[in-house]
């Protein structure tokens, strides 16, 4: 017995134990859930999370025996309401709020729960701007919206398309959303144009807006509404004929939520998803996930759920398990949850009840358990990174055809679009979008497999509108006849326009709108503005592409070169009686003078002893020796050459005579055939400095350049409207009232030189540009039209074209474009010169070495020995004499005398 009371003191004691060691872990923790009950997502997430706490309430393991008190609150699709719901939950000390779905409910849930430290997990709000500093406990277990857009600009990018139109709901979780898109398409040079709805959206607003976006020429689509009530969008865009061929429409996940969850409704809105391209969030397949499934099945068996389950059920069902870690990991470091009064609230005065509302004390501590959460649940893997966010971001992408969904590829934010699942998506790595990048095939509106244009320039009912320059001068490059018929417009530039529309890949009707009173050429700043203020829809003409222009607009590639150019009076100088003399100058002619002089004398003497030709009288002797000189050139020269010195130095002088010859022949022709300027002024740097008058083209930008590009006064400049105008102002002059020179684009003046004379162009083209088209900013008919003018001057189209309008009778002059020819100096010959004079030289000395040897030779042998003793006593001058009488011997005498002299020798010996 005494045993027994013993036992049972130890027993009662032992419990005591257990009961204060358990005593710091609550029995029950209170959660809240905000979420709206009568939605797509809010029906399946509410039984979702009445699961999901029914399951870790009945493991006991989960919790270590404590309890998860749900409280869930209806938002009811508003944010007052959300907000008081919100309040409702706090009031009774929750450790954390699930939800709500909305975007704009999160916001100001997130504000509230924020204050209070507790944290607010939500499965559903995927508004980028939640994940910022502003709201330091907001946690999100589904995808952030800036990555699914990320996706859907890559798909944009990978078929081509350089525009769209964005159709959201205009709330924060839209417009939020749009925002990351318009940023994801910048970078990648392409433009979005956004269209808002209202939350709720009659039938009505929804035909007004896709009317309207119908005008704007994209038919590229991305609508990111929610899954109660959008799917009407895609009715009324049936019923305006918008889901034909053509036409691209791309959805974002709440699509695929609605047609997840409608499954047995859907077939009512077959006809009007034909051909949708959408994106859903990637769930694996796994065991659980089919068991939840065959759960959810159950539960719709026995009347429970009438929706099927979407995405959005999986995620609010492991956001209430990822609770639950974040819990029972934070009770096991440190067992005591406590609220305490907030004395911010405790201040607020009046009938607002909010002094009840406490502060979480252990929030932050609750919230880095949230963060460190790694387990794999129903919907994949829960793990968070820096921004609060789920990391894994994987897309299923899908394509509406008939009554089924067919995926066609996915996309990972790691690995990009790809046809296979990207298993090792969470490795980072660079995308690629030329070699990894590819989806399956897609059947587009209509029924088409080809990738739609995704751009529409005009239709029949609708034309395009074309402006055009009405010019009063120059029209060979635009002629207006009447102001409305295609027909009667002609003219270069128009046939230019007419060639490139026949090598676009599709139809453009158009019709042209000139512009201009008929009196006076237009401003082609104010022509290129209408496009920009959407008067038009592209200008046509001889429209120079320009800075000021081109910062508004989008220019073709250009179709001719232009560029400004100076035009001035010019004198002829084919009648002058001395241009025959200006190819050289005059230290060259003297030069080539005095060599015709010096060869005739080298050669007399050379060809003296040896050639009868070269001897005779005096007079007869110096006739002969100019007259071979100076008809060398001609070759009309009757006298040979015999001997070898006088053959090698007419070698020598023959090779110089002919490289001077082709030189003067073509100075002479350039001289001859090339006008020259009679203006003063002999470049654009003369032009401004001299302060006299200077004429343009009316409407030209050559005074916008000259004032703004060159600070000339805007007084000096005179507007002149035709090629009469621009004649008669440079034959008066400045000192009559004309002008001094023209600044003009280069085809005009190339116009105006092909009909009228005595005028040139001074110098080069001082600026470079060309003509082109002008369109509206990104507008892909520019750059279709750009691809056909390539292709055009590669077959030589554009070439045809101008000699077709400029060389029927004679092509367009450019022969005032040439500045004085150069005159050809002794410097260009001095090598020549100098080798001939050398030979010349080196002839004659031989020559003279020669004689003198002979001479000698001569008086040596062969004079008799009296006359060798006289020489001396004679003197030098009588020695010279006999030298020069024997040079003037034939040579033949000369060796005739020495054979004499040498057969008499033996007789006198």
């Amino acid at each position: 017995m005494g045993c027994g009371r013993v036992l049972v003191l130890l027993l009662a004691f032992a419990t005591g134990l257990a009961g204060f060691a358990s005593a710091g872990r609550p029995a029950v923790v209170n959660v809240g859930a905000v979420l709206t009950y009568d939605s797509v997502i809010g029906r399946v997430a509410k039984v979702a999370i009445e699961a999901a706490v029914a399951d870790i309430n009945a493991n006991s393991s989960v919790l270590g025996g404590t309890r998860l008190n749900l409280m869930m609150h209806d938002a009811n699709c508003s944010v007052f309401l959300g907000a008081a719901a919100a309040l409702n939950v706090l009031d009774k000390d929750p450790v954390a709020i699930i939800g709500p779905q909305s975007s704009s409910i999160a916001h100001m849930i997130s504000s509230i729960s924020g204050g209070l430290q507790v944290p607010l997990i939500s499965y559903a709000a995927s508004d980028p701007t939640l994940s910022s500093f502003q709201f330091p406990y907001f946690v999100r277990t589904t995808q952030c919206d800036s990555y699914q857009m990320a996706a859907v600009a890559d798909l944009i990018e990978y078929f081509g398309w350089r525009q769209v139109i964005a159709i959201y709901v205009d709330d924060d979780y839209g417009r939020n959303g749009i925002y990351y898109l318009d940023d994801e398409l910048t970078e990648k040079m392409s433009k979005i144009y956004k269209m808002p709805l209202p939350v709720k959206a009659t039938r009505s607003k929804i035909i007004d807006l896709l009317k309207m976006s119908k005008a704007l020429g994209p038919r590229v689509y991305v609508v990111h509404a929610t899954p109660d009530s959008s799917l009407e969008i895609f009715s009324v865009a049936e019923q305006l004929n918008m889901m034909t061929d053509g036409y691209v429409w791309l959805a974002t996940d709440w699509l695929s939520t609605a047609v997840d969850t409608f499954q047995l409704a859907i077939s009512n809105f077959t006809s009007h998803l034909q051909g949708v391209v959408g994106f859903r969030q990637y769930v694996p397949l796994s065991r659980e996930r089919e068991a939840f499934v065959s759960r959810w099945s159950d539960l719709q068996k026995q009347g429970v759920v009438t929706s099927e389950l979407n995405a959005y059920g999986f995620f609010a069902y492991d956001t209430v398990w990822a609770t639950a870690h974040a819990i029972n990991d934070f009770l096991n470091e440190y067992e005591n949850i406590t609220f305490s009064a907030n004395s911010d609230l405790q201040s607020i005065k009046g009938k607002m009840q909010l002094g009840t509302l406490k502060n979480f004390d252990e929030g932050h501590l609750l919230l880095k358990k949230l963060l460190l959460v790694n387990f794999t649940g129903i919907s994949g893997q829960i793990q968070f990174d820096g921004d609060k966010n789920i990391i894994s971001r994987r897309y299923e992408i899908f394509n509406i055809v008939g009554s089924m969904t067919h995926r066609v590829g996915y996309w990972s934010n790691h690995s990009g679009l790809s046809i296979s699942f990207p298993e090792n998506s969470l490795v980072n790595r660079p995308k690629n979008m030329s070699v990894n990048q590819a989806v399956g095939t897609i059947t587009w509106p209509g029924g088409k497999t080809e990738t739609p244009r995704g751009w529409v320039v005009a239709s029949r009912e609708k034309p395009l509108r074309i402006a055009i320059p009405n010019r009063v001068s120059y029209q060979e490059f635009v002629r207006v006849k009447n102001d409305r018929d295609v027909d009667s417009v002609s003219g270069y530039c128009i046939d230019v326009f007419r060639e490139i529309i026949k090598l676009v890949p599709y139809e453009v009707p158009y019709n042209f709108v000139p512009v201009g009173n008929g009196k006076s050429n237009p401003d082609y700043d104010d022509l290129v503005n209408l496009v920009l203020q959407d008067v038009v829809d592209a200008a046509v003409g001889d429209i120079a592409i320009v800075t000021n222009r081109s910062k508004n607009s989008d220019f073709t590639q250009p179709y001719i070169c232009s560029g400004l150019v100076i035009l001035a009076p010019i004198n002829s100088m084919k009648s002058s009686t001395w241009v025959f003399l200006r190819p050289f100058t005059i230290e060259m002619w003297c030069m080539t003078g005095a060599f015709f002089f010096i060869i005739g004398v080298v050669i007399w003497i050379l060809e003296h002893r040896v050639n009868s030709d070269f001897r005779g009288p005096l007079k007869r002797q110096c006739i002969n020796m100019f007259l071979f000189s100076f008809s060398t050139p001609f070759q009309s020269q009757q006298e040979d050459v015999l001997s070898t010195l006088g053959r090698f130095v007419m070698m020598v002088w023959l090779f110089l005579l002919m490289v001077i010859m082709s030189s003067y022949t073509a100075s002479l022709t350039s001289f001859l055939t090339v006008q020259q300027l009679s203006s003063p002024i002999k470049g654009i740097e003369s032009l401004i400095a001299s302060n006299e008058p200077i004429g343009y083209q009316e409407g030209s930008y050559a005074r916008s350049y000259l004032v703004d590009g060159l600070n000339v006064h805007p007084s000096r400049l005179v507007p002149l409207g035709s090629p009469e105008a621009y004649k008669e102002s440079l034959e008066r002059g400045p000192k009559n009232g004309g002008v001094v020179a023209i600044v003009d684009e280069l085809p005009y003046v190339e116009l105006f030189l092909a009909k009228t004379s005595g005028f040139g162009i001074i110098g080069q083209t001082f600026t470079r540009s060309g003509w082109g088209f002008a369109f509206p900013r990104d507008s892909p008919l520019a750059v279709d039209m750009s691809t056909a003018i390539l292709k055009l001057s590669e077959d030589g189209e554009l070439q045809k074209l101008r000699k077709k309008w400029f060389c029927n009778t004679t092509c367009i002059s450019q022969s005032g474009r040439s500045s004085k020819p150069n005159q050809l100096h002794f410097s260009c010959f001095w090598g020549l010169f100098v080798v001939c004079g050398v030979a010349t030289m080196a002839s004659l000395l031989l020559f003279l070495l020669r004689v003198i040897c002979q001479f000698v030779h001569f008086n040596r042998k062969y004079c008799n020995p009296a006359s060798r003793s006289e020489l001396p006593n004679r003197g030098c001058s009588q020695a010279i004499i006999k030298f020069f009488d024997f040079i003037d011997q034939k040579e033949e005498a000369i060796k005739n005398m020495f054979k004499q002299k040498s057969s008499s020798l033996p007789e006198n010996s």
